[in-house]
């Protein structure tokens, strides 16, 4: 009973193996439409990524706060004018008068402890720090897509890994089919044929899957709508460039170092937190300021209302000293919270530094570790491609079992995908290597 209930179990899905096939033909023809390459990408990205739009904004915020800062140095002006009424319902005469007073007053900080000097100079580092914050989102989002862009590439290709062992297998099924029919197999071991077709179309479908979810994560970064159709163009490597010896890991990291915006920005912060704590100690120092101004008044019931403006016209000028001599501790904080700044941004800029030595040593393992498997895998391939071909023949002729001729498939396909999974590991870990140590990659 078991023989022939796997043999009507897979005429019943013979159609969805067909609608699995059907599935793979047509997602791959996307391929065909109009293609991006890395290039094309970044360079949308950097257009239309919201991060990106956010970080140009921080830049500009930071740039009027310098501005604003600037303009410190400027006096102020301001003009003022009072109008009364004053009604004395008791008062013998004019119980109704009306006054106005006019004023234009001028004030300017001579010195205040240095700290607008320093703020001038804190904001204006602020700028360069968010314009490198800029910069190093852009780096974060161009090794994103990097990495998309190749992981795309491989599973591309692993699509046709799986149809490949998908036809072999339908093959083979078909071929068994026949022989059965003939009584030269048994209904089992057609079954066990069939069943292995089944997996490997479902295989195919798997990778088109895993195939689209890169593309998705592609689109997303790339702020592509949900309608939005996208691929890539292919890249060709061979085995030399697969191969081909690493550049000094010292000199990459030296280059790393050099090229990397967030150490950069990292080492402004600690700058800017320095200068965070002058200006902190400036709310200690005496300040000195400057005023001026000139006024007038008017009083109804005396003179006319000109000759009392002229006769009310004054000037004045004055200097303002002052000394703090307690605010609660207020400076005194302020210093210690700069310091502790100062000591967490020299902290973020030594992790930094060994973030990036790991990052390095890392790829330089992950891809020495990837060519030695390029190179175990090619000879893998071939040795297996050898045992599938001996394998198919003698099943041929009876002299092997379903088992083995199973498993030889089995092993072919592990090992072209693995050397596939070698290739694009090694490619990309190179091109991320190159990216640390220019700031650019090129893709052919």
């Amino acid at each position: 009973m078991q023989p022939t209930f796997i043999y009507h179990h897979i005429k019943r899905f013979k159609a969805g193996a067909i609608a699995l096939a059907l599935v793979g033909v047509v997602s791959t023809q996307g391929w065909t439409q109009k293609q991006w390459s890395y290039s094309d990408c970044v360079e949308w990205a950097k257009i239309h990524n919201i991060s990106l739009q956010q970080a140009r904004l921080a830049v500009e915020n930071s740039q009027i706060a310098l501005e604003a800062a600037e303009a410190q140095w400027q006096p102020s002006l301001s003009f003022s004018t009072t109008q009364g009424l004053t009604n004395a319902p008791w008062a013998n005469g004019t119980k109704t008068s009306y006054s106005s007073n006019y004023g234009l007053n001028a004030g300017w900080t001579v010195w205040n402890g240095g700290e607008r000097e320093n703020t001038i100079k804190r904001r204006r580092m602020g700028v360069s720090i968010d314009e490198l914050s800029e910069a190093s989102n852009l780096n974060t989002i161009e090794l994103n897509i990097l990495s998309l862009y190749i992981n795309i590439l491989y599973t591309y290709e692993t699509i046709g890994i799986q149809e490949s062992a998908a036809e072999v297998s339908k093959a083979q099924a078909e071929r068994a089919k026949k022989l059965m029919e003939s009584g030269r197999l048994s209904r089992v071991d057609y079954a066990q044929l069939a069943a292995q077709a089944q997996q490997d179309q479902y295989n195919v479908v798997n990778a088109i899957g895993n195939y689209n979810s890169q593309r998705m994560e592609l689109k997303r970064l790339l702020e592509l709508g949900l309608t939005e159709e996208i691929s890539l163009v292919p890249v060709s490597w061979t085995a030399d460039d697969v191969l081909a010896a690493l550049p000094d890991i010292q000199e990459s990291y030296a280059l790393t170092l050099q090229c990397d915006n967030e150490l950069e920005a990292d080492r402004l912060t600690v700058e800017a937190a320095q200068l965070d704590e002058k200006i902190a100690r400036a709310s200690g120092l005496p300040s000195l300021s400057l005023s001026a101004g000139i006024g007038t008044n008017y009083f109804s019931g005396g003179t006319s209302w000109g000759d009392q403006m002229k006769r009310g016209f004054n000037e004045n000028i004055g200097l303002t000293v002052s000394i703090p001599i307690f605010d609660r501790k207020s400076t005194k904080t302020a210093v210690a919270q700069a310091k502790i700044q100062s000591l967490n941004a020299d902290l973020d800029r030594q992790q930094r530094i060994n973030t990036l030595a790991q990052e390095i040593e890392s790829l330089y393992i992950d891809v020495n570790s990837a060519q030695a498997r390029y190179q175990a895998g090619v000879e893998q391939v071939a040795s297996a491609q050898l045992s599938d071909e001996l394998v198919n023949a003698q099943f041929e002729v009876g002299l092997v079992n379903t088992v083995e001729l199973l498993s030889a498939h089995s092993t072919l396909t592990q090992a072209r995908q693995e050397l596939l999974q070698a290739k694009y590991t090694t490619m990309l870990g190179k091109k991320q290597i190159e990216y640390y140590r220019t700031l650019s990659v090129s893709l052919p």
